[in-house]
């Protein structure tokens, strides 16, 4: 009797521990009603309302939910650019207030990063806005944006506008309505960034701007991350994350992701090898997380919600706070997102690309309240 009430004990345990979905996946887009659709990526507003951007072809497209993501309206056309860059995270990206939403994304064609503004909820969009200053700048198709807390918005890319592939980033404060001059963020010692790894960018609640990509030094692909302050105005050195290095003569296609936890601390997610690691900014101590790729961060109030591959177009993995094992919410996944709230309760909403083209779906899921 003892044994199996030991065993019951460790049985209750484990399911407990276990870290469930906080619901089940939506399908808001299907290869039925949009072709292909491709390279979700999410805004998450307050708890109840929330947009999901996607690519599909040549056109960018919108959907948002005002029931805290567990359904979304009928995808609304945000605009179109000829040869929309798509893949490997490319695609396009969405930050969103209650006043304002803003879309951006790159044209292959062109080699120009656009961005379209909304302030009816994503219901009309302005015509599209040329972010970089130099033509073709940012043609590879790789960028990152983000709002923050008093509404300004900030993009980075990988621009090539000197030939080589460097970190440039642009602001703007009136609400998608006009963007300052470009800025260099960081040019690497040995000529240029990873070639095509997403750059990625945070804000916080003190209005300073953490810019993360992958480095190319001295033949290492490792992650670096640079933080300014004073409206942009002050510079730290950009500096190494993680303990590791490592040596590969190629690009991963894998920039991994950022975000602010509730105290104000930086904590990155990003692959080395096979390995997932986290990071928190102000310690250089790495943690592992699991095996796999394309990671993605989202801070709750109690800790980082994490999701990645297991492989491109295999199982999607979501790690919890508290939790040492990741669990499996998805099958034949690709690009994965998620995103919370910026204000209490945080609601954390997933999304990620379904199945193989061209016949694909948009998915999400409620990862918390």
């Amino acid at each position: 009797m003892r044994l199996i009430s030991t065993l019951f004990a460790v049985l209750v345990i484990q399911v407990i521990s276990y870290p469930l979905p906080a619901s089940e996946p939506v399908t808001i887009v299907s290869n039925d009603v949009i072709p292909h659709p491709r390279q979700p990526q999410v805004a998450v507003v307050d708890e109840s309302t929330a947009y999901v951007t996607f690519g599909s072809n040549e056109s960018i497209f919108i959907c948002k939910s005002s029931d805290g993501g567990l359904s979304f309206d009928s995808s609304i056309q945000v605009g179109s650019l000829e040869k929309l860059a798509l893949g490997m995270r490319r695609g396009p990206r969405v930050v969103a207030s209650d006043k304002f939403v803003v879309v951006s994304a790159i044209s292959h064609e062109s080699g120009d990063l656009s961005a379209w503004r909304s302030s009816d909820q994503g219901m009309t969009w302005s015509a599209p806005m040329v972010v970089n200053d130099i033509p073709k700048a940012a043609r590879e198709g790789l960028h990152g944006m983000a709002i923050g807390p008093d509404g300004e918005v900030f993009c980075v890319w990988l621009d090539l506008r000197n030939g080589r592939t460097q970190i440039y980033g642009s602001s703007t404060s009136d609400e998608g309505r006009s963007w300052t001059k470009n800025r260099r963020i960081y040019e690497s010692p040995s000529g240029t960034v990873c070639e095509c790894c997403h750059p990625s960018v945070a804000i916080d609640g003190e209005g300073a701007l953490h810019v993360m990509w992958r480095n190319v030094v001295d033949g290492n692909r490792d992650m670096y991350i640079a933080t300014f302050t004073d409206g942009g105005e002050s510079f730290q050195t950009a500096r190494k994350l993680g303990l590791g290095t490592w040596n590969l003569n190629a690009c991963p296609m894998d920039g991994g992701d950022l975000d602010i936890s509730s105290g104000g601390d930086v904590v990155s997610v990003w692959r080395r090898k096979h390995q997932i690691y986290s990071v928190t900014d102000k310690s250089l101590r790495e943690r592992s997380l699991g095996l796999g790729e394309q990671p993605e961060i989202a801070m709750g109030a109690n800790g980082e919600f994490v999701v990645w591959l297991s492989r491109r177009g295999g199982d999607l993995k979501l790690l919890k706070p508290g939790s040492t094992s990741p669990a499996t919410i998805a099958t034949d996944a690709s690009d994965p997102v998620i995103a919370a709230a910026r204000s209490s309760p945080h609601k954390i909403i997933a999304a990620w690309e379904a199945g193989s083209k061209p016949n694909t779906t948009i998915q999400t899921m409620v990862i918390a309240e």
